[in-house]
Order: structure tokens, then sequence, then C-alpha cells
């Protein structure tokens, strides 16, 4: 006789709560957030085009400001429009498959990101300590290969996320207090234990965030020694502005991926919307105003700008 499977299947599709006791303000809220969203793509899709365009801004600095642009379109796409659905329509159900996809993508998406702001700072480095051996030891295709890198190291610390999450039982509860399907949002409704997952998200978020910034505060650190040593005020001037818009950039990224990654983990006494709120603001304030800052503090890519939008 074959044995009976009493194993009760596991769930098609979960709850996406939205913003936690925030419901009936979810219109209110969709505006702001929809008002970045659009920001974003403008922005970043308008240095994608500029940069193609222009052959003069064909350069490793502006190739890095690309792959900046395209993980910022992919992390706010991959949260807002199944936020809007959500505050609009009150489209909730994610499918399983949906909600692991969307996992991977997020924070793949912010590792790779992490990596890009490491070539960046490494790129200024160079420019600005080494200047006569930049265009040997920086170039495109080097720069390009430096992002598949990055890219290849995001998606291998990344991978094992939704395959721990499909390793995992899920009983009744089916509802996910958050917006997206972040880690451990997901684990923490599983009726399963839960600590491989919670040391793997706290693992990656120590090794890549840890080595990154460290990586990073060294080479700016040894770059604003150099600007400080420069005598022509002109350069100076254009490698401090150049600078400034990096470090801006940096400190607008992991500030929110900090507080979010802290706040999910040890802030028990947080209020669950704040949280969300924030969670959700790391995935499009950094992406909206990412464009604005390299376009007001960098004349050679503000220039080309205008010039496109003078002849629309």
């Amino acid at each position: 006789m074959a044995a009976i499977n009493l194993t009760p299947p596991g769930p098609s599709a979960f709850i996406l709560s939205g913003i936690p006791d925030r419901e009936a303000a979810h219109i209110w809220i969709s505006i702001p957030f929809s008002v970045f969203y659009i920001m974003d793509l403008l922005g970043n899709f308008t240095i994608l085009f500029v940069v193609g365009k222009e052959q003069t801004l064909h350069k490793p600095m502006y190739l890095l400001i690309c792959m900046l642009a395209l993980t910022d379109i992919v992390m706010s796409t991959s949260v807002v429009p199944k936020a809007l659905s959500i505050f609009w329509f009150n489209f909730k159900s994610i499918t399983v498959g949906g909600c692991f996809t969307q996992t991977f993508f997020l924070h793949m998406v912010s590792v790779m990101q992490s990596a890009v702001l490491v070539i960046m700072a490494f790129d200024r480095y160079v420019a600005i300590c080494n200047p006569l051996r930049y265009a040997t030891v920086l170039t495109n295709a080097r720069i390009a290969k430096l992002g598949l890198v990055g890219l290849l190291r995001a998606v291998l610390f990344i991978l094992p996320e939704p395959l721990l999450l499909s390793s995992l039982p899920f009983c009744a509860n089916q509802i996910i207090p958050h917006i997206y399907c972040d880690h451990i949002a997901v684990a923490k409704i599983s009726c399963g234990n839960i600590s491989v997952n919670k040391i793997y998200g706290l693992l990656i978020a120590l090794v890549v965030t840890g080595s990154d910034l460290t990586l990073i505060v060294l080479s700016y650190s040894l770059i604003i020694r150099a600007v400080f040593r420069i005598s022509c005020k002109e350069a100076h001037q254009k490698a401090l502005n150049t600078c400034t818009a990096h470090i801006c950039v940096m400190l607008i990224s992991y500030s929110f991926c900090l507080f979010s990654s802290v706040t999910h983990r040890f802030g028990e006494h947080i209020a669950p919307h704040i949280y969300v709120i924030v969670a959700n603001l790391y995935c499009t304030t950094p992406p909206m105003l990412n464009p604005i800052i390299y376009g007001v503090k960098i004349k050679e890519l503000r220039d080309n700008v205008g010039k496109h939008i003078c002849r629309i």
C-alpha cells in the first residue's frame, strides 16, 4: 500500500500587507512613491541616453555612472510597480516564485551597486593620485570586466537566499508584513527554523558592506589627502567636485542600506510601518537622487544633458 503523505503542501502565493497599520493612507503614500519612480526613470534613462550618444563621454568614469544608473533602474523597478499595485488596486497577492525572484533581484542589485561604488572609488583614486597611469590602468574594457566581476560576485552571494527560502516550510501564515519580498521578512513567516537564513543574511551584510565600505573609505582618504596637495586652484576644484558627487551618492546609498538592514534584525522596538517606509525609501530615494547629484556636480555631464534638452 502506498504511503499517505500527511505533510501539508506549501502555499502557491503570499500576501504582501503593504505598510502595516497605514492601509487607509495607501493612496496618499503612493503619490511620493510614484513621483520618485518617474524621476528615477527619467533621470537615469537621460544619463544612459546622453552618455551613449556623446563620444566625448565614453570614458571609464561615465561608464561607471551608467552602471550605477542601470542598478538604480532595476532596484526601483523590482519594488515600485508591485507597491503601486498594492496602493492603487489592493493587489496584494504574489506567487511564491515571483516572491523569491523579487528577493533575488533586489538583493543582487544592492550587492552589485555596492561593487560599482567600490570601482568608482578606485577609479577616482587612480585619476587623482596616479593621473599619468590612469589611461593605461583603467580602460573602458577593464571597467567592463570589473563590472562583470561585480555582477558575478552579486549573483554568487545572493543566489543562496531564494534557495534557503524555498527549503523552508510555510504553514498557515502567508501574510508578509512588508511591501516587497525581503529575505528576512519572508523567512520570518515560516513555521520552520530560520537560524541559517538569519546567519547568512547577517554574514552577507557584514562581509559585503563591511569590506566594500573599508575599501571605499581607504580610497577616499587617500584621494582627499591628494586633492588638498594640488596647487592649481582649477584642478583642485574639478577634482573636489567629482569626489563630492561620488561621496554624496555613497553616503545616501549606504545610509539607507545600513539603517534598513540593522532595524530589520535588531529594531524590535521600531514601529513596523516606520521600518517598511524607510526600507522602501532605500529602493526609491537613492535612484532618484543619484542622477541629480551627478548632473549638478559634474560639469561635462551637465553641459551635455543641457545640450540634448535644448535640441528637443
